[in-house]
């Protein structure tokens, strides 16, 4: 039984429902004052509130997908495969995943098979989502992942077209679950593409927390998981060589929720030539140690740089402005950030870009994101450039074909900028 399977948590249910029937049962048997009998009262309080809380536990981490297995609850996560270096060029199958060996390889259904609203049928109409496990060659992580390919990605006249690609990141300790069931992430640009008001994008669902239950803040720990490399080379590198997506960063954006939207400015403010666009709802902005990070940052004269290199404050104070465009959202009231959020805002400084999504009251919660979600999806088509290089031709294209643009998009009313 897979740990997030229904079937375990009715197991642990019915196990629950057996012990507490018992202890009413053999209760009277122990009513006796002797030292055996009061163990034995203990003995049975302690194993039926230990079902109790286990069953508890299942349901909730089923329905938020916390741990995925029974291997990642107990720390015992995969290795990428010895040998890995490359993966083969794909041009666009009917999976868009290449063969086996390469850096993004077919995954279990398990948790996709549970997210409701995704397109199913004809993918040339309807587009499809994946699911799929990104091997990062440099770090030997494996982390699983959800892709959503829009219509066109199937259809014929997009047959060399290159697309772009904005990477979703769950909070902690969420996962790809949570933000294909609970954020919506591919539905929501499944119907902006199809109103046309989002072009055709693909969207990459994938967590942050690379070495669970460890919260590793998308940074390189030192002597410890290489979590922005993953995310800034490994995962870019995987995804290009899988799919037809853009190889320019203008044809990239990366968002999230929490600590993955904390993590989204990080990686954008770091990494501009990979990522140039983010959007973060109800992020922080500065990484800093606590129980479920550790040591973070390491130790010795290099520590003070780290942190501060973490500290988007202080990189907009001390260093030059990237030249990338950030979208931040919190509730005036409802959210703690929100002071921080308006001091970020007035920190960026040219040739970075900010906008926000100031909503008058919300939650750190997944109905607040979710309304939040289309504003920032919209804003962030505007600002990536649909990839004007395409596949290379192996067939001359027959006579009067045409290249291959994306339309423009009216900018959504929500979203303010801030020069």
């Amino acid at each position: 039984m897979g740990l997030t399977s229904e079937t375990t948590v009715y197991v642990m249910a019915a196990v629950a429902v057996v012990c507490v029937a018992l202890l009413v049962w053999v209760w009277p048997r122990l009513a006796k004052p002797t030292v055996r009998q009061v163990l034995g009262r203990l003995t049975a309080i302690g194993v039926t509130q230990v079902t109790i809380i286990a069953a508890f536990a299942c349901w909730l981490n089923s329905s938020y997908q916390f741990f995925g297995s029974w291997d990642e609850l107990f720390g015992n996560t995969d290795t990428a495969p010895v040998g890995v270096t490359q993966a083969a060029d794909h041009n666009g199958g009917a999976t868009g995943v290449s063969v086996k060996g390469a850096l993004v390889q077919p995954a279990s259904d398990e948790q996709l098979n549970r997210v409701s609203g995704l397109p199913t049928g004809n993918p040339a109409v309807n587009g499809k989502v994946e699911s799929v496990k990104v091997i990062g060659r440099r770090t030997g992580v494996v982390d699983p992942a959800f892709v959503y390919l829009p219509p066109q990605y199937f259809q014929k006249a997009y047959a060399r077209q290159r697309f772009p690609v904005v990477v979703a990141l769950s909070g902690y300790p969420g996962s790809i679950f949570n933000l294909a069931q609970y954020l919506r992430v591919s539905q929501t640009a499944g119907q902006l593409q199809k109103n046309g008001q989002m072009q055709p994008t693909i969207m990459v669902m994938i967590r942050p927390t690379i070495a669970p239950p460890r919260d590793t803040e998308c940074v390189n720990v030192p002597g410890g998981p290489q979590t922005e490399t993953f995310l800034a080379k490994d995962l870019p590198q995987a995804l290009k060589s899988a799919y037809r997506i853009g190889h320019d960063a203008s044809a990239w954006g990366v968002m999230g929720y929490s600590s993955g939207g904390s993590c989204a400015l990080q990686l954008t403010m770091r990494n501009p030539h990979v990522y140039t666009t983010a959007a973060a709802l109800s992020p922080d902005y500065r990484v800093k140690d606590d129980p479920t990070t550790g040591n973070l940052f390491g130790s010795g004269l290099g520590r003070v740089n780290r942190v501060n290199g973490h500290d988007l404050m202080w990189r907009l104070k001390h260093l030059p402005a990237p030249q990338v465009s950030v979208l931040v959202a919190e509730s005036r009231h409802g959210e703690r950030g929100y002071p921080q959020t308006l001091a970020f805002i007035k920190a960026v400084k040219a040739p970075m870009r900010v906008v926000s999504i100031l909503p008058e009251s919300g939650s750190h919660n997944f109905p607040t994101w979710v309304r939040e979600m289309p504003a920032a999806l919209k804003w962030m088509n505007q600002q990536l450039t649909f990839p004007q290089d395409v596949v290379p031709r192996h067939v001359a294209p027959k006579k009067g074909h045409s290249t291959v643009r994306a339309e423009g998009t009216e900018p959504t009313p929500t979203a303010r900028t801030h020069k």
